[in-house]
């Protein structure tokens, strides 16, 4: 699991650091809130600590901008502001969970936990369906009202991250890092072979279904209802 920690205080960096190793997890710092927006767009994250305190950008305009940007990674706010309309300023704005400071590790620990197992609709099944197309992910087949085709690997998950986050833009950096990991040597054209591969296959199944670009951002999906 790797977790992103976006927090001013270095002192509890390294404390929490101690810890958060100690069960396995890799972790990344960032001490700003425009450095911690740049990691989490840059990088495929499980989940985000994220100080609602912070220099620059604070927390709340983080996790909006994280939202905004189509990112659905969970995010636990750590925030010594404990008041019931700052809880819910937070929440609203899109984080996942609130922990107040000072806190016991073990509790951390914990809702870390809860939030790595909370489950996901789309987890449920092997079959993924946005209006008029289904994607086998098992088979990496994809159905259409004119029928069906097979993906490559690759597609297939590219095809599956675009339909988990339909309505959304995934930026470029995110579904690099998806797919492909966050540290490989791949180049931009690669994902715009990919989606012009997934536009072709969408046009032989009959999919009204259409792979979006959002210039200088990403791509979405753009599912007319049925």
């Amino acid at each position: 699991m790797r977790i992103l920690m976006i927090e001013d205080d270095e002192d509890l960096c390294t404390a929490v650091d101690i810890h958060l190793k100690k069960q396995g997890y890799v972790v990344d710092y960032a001490h700003t809130g425009d450095d911690g927006l740049h990691f989490a767009l840059q990088n495929a994250y499980d989940l985000v600590l994220l100080d609602r305190m912070l220099p620059e950008l604070d927390g709340i305009g983080v996790v909006a901008a994280l939202r905004k940007k189509g990112l659905t990674t969970p995010v636990l706010m750590l925030t010594a502001l404990d008041g019931i309309g700052h809880r819910v300023e937070g929440l609203d704005a899109g984080a996942d969970d609130y922990l107040a400071k000072p806190f016991a590790t073990e509790e951390l620990l914990a809702r870390i936990r809860a939030l790595s197992r909370r489950p996901q609709q789309w987890e449920s099944t092997s079959r993924l369906t946005a209006g008029d197309v289904e994607l086998d992910l098992e088979l990496a087949t994809l159905r259409g009202p004119a029928g069906a085709c097979s993906l490559s690997r690759r597609g297939a998950q590219l095809l599956e991250l675009l339909l988990r986050n339909a309505a959304q833009t995934l930026t470029r950096e995110v579904l690099l890092a998806r797919i492909w990991g966050p540290d490989a040597p791949v180049e931009d054209g690669n994902l715009d072979n990919y989606i012009h591969f997934l536009r072709r296959r969408l046009n032989t199944v009959g999919s009204a279904v259409k792979i979006v670009t959002a210039r200088a951002v990403g791509y979405g999906l753009e599912v007319p209802p049925c």
